[in-house]
């Protein structure tokens, strides 16, 4: 472009307007309208020659006077921006319009307008105010996300914590607007980010007032069904971590005058219908309410339903939020009574008695109710409500007043009655709220009433907009204050700006003289009336002040000119309502009430009027401090606590007055902007520099049209250059030191001149594709054109060789044809005659032969079913005799067993069994040995008889086969001679006949061969579509089988996984608990004063963990139980199971027989410790209470005694036991052995042996289950006790010892009589099985057996492991008894005591032991009690040194991986070999402790918590791969083998050790997410990874983050660093694998659902080039996983909602097919993420399209049977389940080299 066409097209732009400019126009009914330039305007013209949208053109006149020229239109690229400032054009209908596109196209509700948050009502509730919101607004600046109230809230919340200074959110806007919405939703901010101080639920308490105010204080009106008829500050209290502490509000100018009137269509306040709607509960029954139509304070409106809302329902939330505030329900009952009592004072019927007096009608049903409810006189009421009283300096005269002055003085007790209830609530929910600590901060919410101007403006209405001329010069001041801050922060050269003062109108109402100044000199006026006040007003303002106009038809209203617009009030009633008088009578009538009611204590003087100003009404001052002055003074109060607070601003919008979803009326909006400021703040930003770019910003906006030599390494320098050339004028701009300054309308000139630019360059590029393609297109058709010619003359050569060599092969042909021919004939002949003899013969020989077979096979079936029904027979008999025996049998030992339990019954049978039960068990002993004999005799002698019968059936069926064989070949010899016979015959005949008949018999062969043809091609075609039949069959049964598994596998994969994050979550949760458990216990520790501390809140978190450990188990069951199911699913029965069955039963006995033997010593042990006790009390002649035949000391020693032979009697009860489930486990067996046999008198013997061992069995449970002879002693002991009265803390203890004892007592009796009822069970299972057994044949019933004995030895394995489980704790309790009685008779024996703790500590201590006690404690235990202490301190030493002082880097650089863990596990393997239970567990115990300390200290460091991780699944490992169990043993060596466990099983352990890997990787992952969180959204939005694709957009005085790569910003490489570094550390560690996979799966989960996130909150981000971005950086994702070899591990997956989402900002977007397709592909997003981002979209450049509302509805209506959530936010906090898959070590035990720093000496090499 040459230098002169440049500068020509500069002078065309810069003119005001020219051509093809846009442009608005004011219009009547839209308030502005677009129209565009047809002719190019020249100064001096007079019109405009314009065409509108529609396309209609017309003329529009300029003004004559101010020759104005209309605003000019934004380009469309900044239209619909989040931030009004950001627009190049900054005027009235520019806002007008963002505001509308906004609002109704894209469906966003808010807007930002420099600091002001503009929120429009949208009628609809919206998704947008979840949890999942509040998380993704947290913690972000507020320019970086979408316009949101949360986004507000937020900054404030950053700002308190960051500045140290209070904050305040102003929320305003006219009734319907939506300002108690924004107020709500703010708060609920607050509570969900900052959390409680305590756990008193300060932020429930808060949110619940909402209800309670909204009930006593808002109403339905013409335009708003739920607004608030009173402003309300209410302030929140922060402690000094920030955290919500309590709340205090603060009321003002309640609407009283709505208690006893309403408009139409308008209703009372909303508790009175909650109360009508719920008068048919029994509670409300006394307050005699009825339906709201009833009552003449609730039907004034003629509307008293609001749709969609149940009164009944809000009533409960009303009462819920009162008891949530703790307003007790007898508070709550008179609170109501006072609100009921005010519907039936409305109902009170004044009737005229004459024209100066009134009366009321006696006996008034609603008067009556009033005076029940209120506790007052009915007299005294109606009297009072009719008279008034008058004082004089001398009299008092009572006066009657008329009908209208009664109604009226009704009216006005009812009024202040409300009035004093309100404030009381108030009071109430403030004492609340009330913060018990000292309060840091606040934030202050202000939730007060908007501009206001109706057709009749009264007192309310004058209050309400001084209160917003007050808020409005607060604002301006703000405003002004901060564009003066940005200019001197950029060091711009600051002139003052002119902006709208509104002080004069401020003066006007308050100052000296002012409106109110005279409302309340006229109130003091004895005669002062509403007439005189206004002409007062006149007198005094009406030439002084121009903001003052008298109306021309009314002498009682006046004009006040506000900031926003004119209004006219009437002055009736203004006197009236600024006095607010009340008949003092009334009120002492009312003080004088007996009933316990609110209603009676608003009447004094302290605890129901407002803080402010209920003082004293006895002494009647507060009635001379007027409304209007109560007014000015509390919101001068406001104005002081805003000024000193840092004020955040909303402005609520109505947008229409129908109340229409969505539905924009532009003359609504324009009235409420310019009566809320924002057009105030337009102005300002407009008068200077609005639009504000960064350098980097603006270089990277417009390097288009820089050429390359204007390109310096200084972009300021460069910047300023370019502008220099671009724009002549230097006042458009200014240089600051972060940012370019531009006038209004700048940056559309310069995006004027970077679309010429794109265009002309496109047209260019359009010109050489074009050109490339046609030539392309000739060339091609070049080449197809030889190409043809080519081919043709080919083909017509290839034409007449082909015509030669036919001719040619026809000849040959012919030649050949013939010679065939001949030849053929001949051979058909030929062959026909071998083919009719072939199947001649064939077919006599088959019909010889069939009839053969079946005789043969009649006499074989006929033998088969002879034989069958014999042995059937013979087996029905059978059956029927082992029935009868079974039924006598059973019968017999019913009788027996009934006999056995009269005798158990009977205490008698009882002592019998004591006298002689060591004689019963050795007889029966004896007993059992020889019927043990017997049974093995009898099994010898079966075994003989089964040989010898084996043996001679096998002589027998040998024989038998002989002797068969030799008969079939008698009988085949026989047959092959009559058929050799008959064939010979048949021959003769035939060739007797064949020559006749040969020409027959030739016609015929040929007919049947042809016949024979057609048969076979018939059978060859239903063979083949058999064929395809079976084909298909067999596909359809595998696609079923596979459909089937398919299904089911999924379904169970999918419960498996849920299973296991609920137990996970759990764990969590668990774990979080804990953690604050420790931090609770560490501050009371810490801290000396305990008054902070809440006793509720500790048996609250115990509750909390018993039952999260309750539920952890049920969980950890079902999770067992899934996986169970799971593992069946996948997985069939292998044949080793029953192997594996028994060798786990050897296993157990293994375990069972030397834990027996253990507790045999143990046994002894305690005994010696015993003897030698009595031997030092007895030897010690000291006198004192310890000394012996003291009582003291007899009572110890009876206890001693007790204990003593308590032990005896249990190791009784265990051999007895045992030998009771010896002698039933080899009667089994004997069982099982009959149970093999085949013969009648098998089953006999079988059987009657059971029958002899059932009494036996019984007599021993009868044995041990009489316990009654320990009660006697106990009883006995009992009688000891009450000797000695006088030592009541021994008595207690031997009572709760010998209770203790009674119930173990109880509970063995209980056992054994379960274990009888099992018997008898077995017993009864046992015979069914016999008889079932018997009908089975005999390899079935071996297998059935063998079955059966499995399943009774697991449960006869489980019991006896039971039974030493109950044991070892009865020892361990023994062991704590005896530990007591030492320490007690150490400290009343003194030198014996030192002895006995010498003992004792030679037994557990070793050198401190030997320090405690004599020289007799430290000969008997010192040194073997130094032996194993030593051993156990050198254990203990080497497992902590190993868990807490090993460090990652060291390990992972110097050392081998998972070197902790093996280290634990071969201190472990230590005391296994040692067999010491203790040690196993203290080893265990102190290292998941240990472990959980390092991570509690070092929990943020990512390095250590991969370091834990791995070596506990190393750990966890070891305890599976070295357990003994050969399901974890497939892959070791022999030598690994010999390493196994021996002694203990430690399943439970691998269970805490798995829970404790869960909570360690659930710390790594939010160790991880709090690494990643900061880059995610720099550096997969932010960040321009593919530079120039994308331009920066114009941005408003919300800035976001710069999206260029600056020094300490994040970009996609600093991702994927982060991801090779979590990688290498893990691997450095050595974590598995599979662990490894699952980690970054999660990783990118994380990332994913972050960048959507964003993307979904961030209009600016939804753009073509910023697809084209996020596809770019997945892929270099997904590079990274291959070049990890991790493309397997589903982390891909987790990207697919972010990979659709960027498609979804690709593809085309207008079309029917395109909707389609997007439906199609988007199957990963939901239907309101889909419709989100097409809202969002928005273009970049001016070739880019919007989204249209048609193709958005479109994909509504083809997506709107989709069965999802509606969330529109993923779920961040997610965490998928973790398994930890066995991965055994091929690293063997003897090759671990350990350093001797360790001090691990004690472990040797095996």
């Amino acid at each position: 472009m040459s230098c002169r066409t440049f500068l020509s097209l500069l002078t065309l732009l810069l003119s005001p307007l020219s051509q093809f400019a846009r442009v608005w126009i004011p219009d009547a009914d839209e308030v502005w309208k677009s129209a565009e330039l047809t002719k190019n305007y020249k100064h001096g013209d007079s019109t405009l020659h314009l065409t509108l949208e529609d396309g209609m053109d017309i003329e529009h006149k300029l003004d004559d006077k101010t020759k104005n020229l209309p605003h000019l239109r934004n380009p469309d690229i900044l239209v619909g921006e989040n931030d009004l400032t950001a627009l190049s054009y900054l005027h009235e209908p520019a806002v007008l319009h963002n505001l509308k596109v906004r609002f109704t196209d894209s469906k966003l509700i808010y807007t930002y307008c420099g600091i002001v948050l503009v929120a429009i009502n949208p009628y609809e509730n919206l998704p947008i105010y979840g949890s999942d919101i509040i998380n993704a607004y947290s913690g972000q600046n507020m320019g970086d996300m979408d316009p949101h109230i949360f986004a507000v809230a937020e900054e404030a919340y950053k700002q308190m914590a960051r500045d140290e200074r209070n904050q305040s959110i102003i929320v305003s806007g006219e009734s319907g607007a939506g300002k108690t919405v924004s107020a709500k939703y703010a708060m609920r901010y607050f509570a969900t980010v900052s959390g409680a101080a305590t756990e008193a639920n300060v932020e429930e308490k808060v949110l619940a007032s909402n209800p309670i105010m909204e009930a006593i204080g808002n109403a339905k009106t013409t335009r708003n069904d739920n607004s608030s008829r009173f402003g309300k500050y209410i302030e929140i209290g922060f402690d000094k971590r920030y955290r919500i502490i309590g709340a205090n509000m603060r009321t003002y100018l309640l609407e009283k005058s709505r208690v006893v009137f309403q408009a139409d269509e308008e209703r009372n306040y909303h508790i009175f219908y909650q109360l009508c709607a719920s008068s048919h509960l029994p509670e409300f029954k006394n307050l005699k309410l009825g339906s709201a139509d009833v009552f003449h304070c609730t039907n004034q409106g003629r509307n008293p339903v609001i749709d969609g809302v149940d009164d009944a329902k809000e009533m409960c939330t009303t009462q819920h939020a009162f008891s949530l505030l703790g307003i007790n329900e007898l508070n709550q009952k008179g609170l109501f009574q006072v609100l009921a009592a005010i519907l039936h004072l409305g109902n009170v019927e004044i009737k005229d008695r004459d024209s100066d007096s009134s009366i009321i009608p006696p006996n008034n049903r609603h008067l009556t109710v009033f005076c029940e409810l209120m506790g007052v006189t009915y007299q005294d009421m109606s009297h009072w409500l009719c008279h008034k009283k008058l004082k004089t300096a001398q009299e008092t005269y009572i006066k009657p007043i008329p009908r209208l002055q009664a109604s009226n003085a009704r009216d006005a007790l009812a009024k202040h009655i409300y009035a004093k209830v309100f404030n009381w609530i108030v009071d109430h929910v403030n004492k609340s709220l009330r913060a018990t600590v000292k309060q840091h901060s606040f934030i202050g919410v202000l939730d007060i009433y908007g501009f206001e101007t109706f057709e009749i403006n009264s007192f309310e209405q004058f209050c309400i907009n001084y209160a917003n001329e007050k808020l409005q010069q607060q604002f301006n001041m703000h405003v002004f204050k901060l564009e003066q801050e940005e200019y001197l922060k950029e060091q711009i050269p600051w002139t003052l700006i002119d902006f709208y003062d509104n002080q004069p109108c401020i003066n006007l109402i308050e100052a000296k003289m002012g409106v109110l100044d005279l409302l309340d000199e006229e109130c003091k006026m004895p005669k002062g009336s509403d007439d005189s006040w206004a002409q007062k007003l006149y007198n005094t303002h009406l030439k002084t002040c121009s903001l003052f106009e008298k109306p021309r038809m009314s002498n009682k209203a006046f004009i006040i000119q506000h900031f926003a617009d004119k209004v006219q009030y009437q002055c009736d009633g203004f006197l009236e309502k600024n006095k607010d008088t009340v008949n003092e009578e009334q009120i002492n009538v009312l003080k004088a009430s007996k009933v316990c009611v609110p209603a009676k204590h608003t009447h004094t003087a302290r605890s129901m009027g407002n803080t402010h100003t209920a003082r004293s009404m006895a002494s009647s001052k507060e009635h001379k401090k007027t409304v209007g002055c109560q007014f000015r003074n509390s919101l001068a109060m406001l104005m002081e606590t805003l000024n000193a607070t840092t004020p955040h601003y909303v402005r609520c919008i109505k947008p229409n007055d129908l109340k229409f979803p969505f539905t924009f009326d532009p003359k609504r909006a324009v009235q409420q902007l310019r009566a809320c400021g924002v057009l105030e703040t337009i102005r300002i930003s407009a008068a200077g520099f609005p639009s504000r770019w960064t350098y980097q910003e603006f270089f990277s906006r417009y390097r288009v049209l820089m050429k390359q030599k204007d390109v310096l390494s200084d972009r300021r320098l460069t910047c300023r250059n370019v502008l220099e050339k671009l724009v002549q004028d230097q006042d458009k701009y200014q240089f600051g030191k972060t940012k370019i300054f531009f006038r209004a309308g700048q940056v559309a000139y310069l995006e004027k001149l970077r679309a010429d630019k794109l265009r002309k360059a496109c047209v260019r590029i359009q010109k050489t594709i074009r050109c490339w393609l046609v030539r392309k297109k000739y060339l091609r058709k070049k080449h197809a054109a030889i190409t043809i010619q080519r081919y043709t003359r080919g083909h017509q050569a290839r034409c007449l060789v082909k015509y030669m060599r036919q001719t040619l092969a026809a000849i040959t042909i012919q030649k050949f044809q013939r010679m065939c021919v001949q030849r053929k004939v001949y051979l058909q002949k030929q062959a026909a005659a071998l083919v009719m003899q072939t199947i001649l013969r064939a077919y006599m020989a088959r019909q010889k032969y069939q009839g053969l077979l079946r005789n043969h096979k009649a006499v074989f079936i006929q033998k088969h079913v002879r034989g069958w029904l014999a042995r059937q027979r013979y087996k029905r008999s059978l059956r029927a005799i082992v029935y009868l025996q079974c039924c006598i049998r059973r019968l017999k030992a019913k009788k027996e067993l009934k006999k056995l339990k009269i005798e158990a019954r009977s205490v008698e049978h009882f002592k019998k069994l004591n006298v002689g039960m060591e004689n019963k068990i050795m007889q029966l002993q004896r007993k059992l040995d020889e019927q043990a004999k017997d049974n093995r005799v009898t099994s010898e002698r079966l075994n003989c008889l089964e040989t010898s019968h084996a043996v001679e059936s096998e002589k027998l069926k040998v024989e038998v086969s002989k002797l068969k064989g030799i008969e079939e070949e008698a009988k085949n010899n026989a047959n092959r001679v009559t058929s050799l016979l008959e064939q010979l015959e048949r021959l003769r005949k035939e060739l007797t006949t064949t020559q006749k008949e040969k020409k027959t018999i030739e016609d015929w062969a040929t007919k049947y061969r042809d016949e024979m043809e057609k048969m076979v091609a018939e059978l060859k075609q239903q063979n083949g579509l058999l064929k395809t039949e079976k084909d298909d069959l067999n596909r359809m049964i595998k696609e079923q089988s596979q459909q089937m598994t398919g299904t089911n596998h999924p379904l169970l994969e999918s419960d498996l996984n849920e299973e296991r994050s609920r137990y996970q979550n759990l764990l969590t949760e668990h774990l979080r608990l804990e953690e604050r458990y420790d931090d609770l216990k560490e501050e009371i520790t810490l801290s000396d004063v305990t008054r902070g501390m809440d006793t509720s809140l500790t048996l609250k978190l115990q509750k909390r963990v018993t039952e999260l450990e309750q539920e952890k188990s049920s969980l950890r069951n079902e999770l067992e139980n899934k996986e169970e199911q799971f593992q069946r699913a996948r997985v069939r029965v292998q044949p080793q199971y029953y192997t594996i069955l028994l060798q786990y039963y050897a296993l157990a006995a293994s375990i069972f027989i030397p834990q027996r033997q253990e507790l045999d010593s143990e046994n002894k042990k305690l005994k010696h410790d015993l003897t030698a006790m009595r031997q030092s009390l007895l030897g010690n002649a000291g006198a004192g209470a310890g000394a012996p035949g003291s009582p003291p000391y007899k009572v110890l020693m009876d206890q001693l005694n007790s204990s003593c032979e308590e032990l005896e009697v249990r190791k009784e009860e265990v051999l007895i036991l045992r030998s009771q489930l010896v002698s039933q486990k080899e009667a089994m067996q004997h069982k099982v052995g009959y149970m093999e046999g085949h013969t009648h008198t098998h089953t006999w013997t079988c059987a009657n042996t059971h029958m002899h061992t059932d009494p036996c069995t019984d007599t021993h449970i009868c044995t041990v289950s009489s316990p009654t002879a320990d009660f006697h002693r106990l009883n006995e002991d009992r009688k000891l006790w009450l000797v000695y009265e006088g030592l009541e803390e021994t008595k207690r203890l031997l009572e709760g010892q010998m209770q203790q004892q009674r119930r173990s007592y109880d509970n063995e009796v209980e056992v054994l009589r379960g274990e009888l009822q099992s018997v008898k069970e077995e017993n009864n299972r046992q015979q069914q099985l016999l008889a079932q057994n018997l009908q089975l044949p005999p390899e079935a019933r071996i297998e059935a057996s063998l079955q059966h004995e499995i399943t009774r030895l697991t449960n006869e394995n489980l019991d006896l492991m039971e039974q030493l489980e109950k044991q070892d704790k009865t020892i361990r309790k023994l062991k704590k008894q005896l530990k007591v009685f030492s320490k007690k008779i150490g400290e009343m024996g003194g030198k014996e005591g030192g002895e006995m703790g010498g003992k004792e500590g030679g037994e557990m201590g070793g050198k401190e032991g030997g320090e405690m006690g004599g020289k007799e404690g430290g000969e008997m235990g010192g040194k073997e009690g130094g032996e194993m202490g030593g051993k156990e301190r050198k254990e203990r030493n080497g497992s902590q040194l190993s868990v807490t002082e090993l460090k990652p880097r060291g390990v992972a650089v110097n050392l081998i991986p998972g070197l902790p863990a093996y280290i634990l596990f071969m201190c472990l393997r230590h005391a296994d070999y040692v067999n010491d239970d203790q040690k196993v567990r203290t080893l265990l115990t102190s290292t998941i402790n240990s472990i959980k300390k390092i991570l509690k200290k070092r929990g943020d460091d990512f390095e250590t918590v991969s370091f834990w991780l791995s070596n506990t699944c190393r750990f966890l490992h070891c305890l599976k791969q070295y357990s003994g169990d050969e399901s974890f043993m497939k892959h070791n060596t022999p030598k690994q083998n010999d390493h196994c466990l021996s002694n203990f099983d430690l399943a439970e352990y691998r269970q805490v050790l798995s829970d404790l890997a869960i909570q360690i990787y659930q710390q790594l992952i939010k160790c991880m997410e709090n690494i990643l969180q900061p880059m995610i959204v720099s550096g997969m939005l932010e960040h321009e990874t593919i530079q120039g694709v994308s331009g920066v957009k114009p941005t408003g005085l919300r800035k976001r983050t710069s999206s260029i790569a600056d020094e300490g910003t994040y970009t996609l490489e600093s991702i994927l660093r982060q991801l090779s570094a979590f990688h290498s550390t893990m691997c450095q560690h050595g974590t598995d694998p599979e662990l490894i996979k699952q980690v970054v799966k999660q990783q990118f989960y994380i990332i994913g659902a972050v960048t959507l996130n964003n993307l979904l909150l961030r209009k600016d981000m939804c753009s073509w080039s910023k697809g084209m971005q996020i596809r770019y950086n997945v892929s270099q994702l997904e590079e990274w996983l291959r070049d990890k070899s991790l493309m397997l591990c589903g982390a891909k997956e987790t990207l697919e909602p972010l990979i659709q989402a960027a498609q979804l900002l690709q593809v085309k977007k207008k079309t029917d097919e395109d909707a389609e397709a997007i439906c199609s592909m988007c199957n990963s997003l939901s239907t309101s993420q889909i419709v989100k981002v097409l809202n969002l979209y928005t273009p970049v450049n001016e070739f880019e399209e919007r989204v249209s509302v048609t193709f958005i509805r479109t994909i509504q209506t083809r997506l709107r049977d989709r069965c999802e959530t509606p969330q529109l936010l993923m779920d961040t906090k997610i965490i998928y389940p973790v398994t930890f898959p066995f991965n055994p070590s091929s690293l063997a035990l003897e090759t671990i080299q350990i350093t001797g720093s360790l001090n691990l000496a004690f472990l040797t090499r095996v």
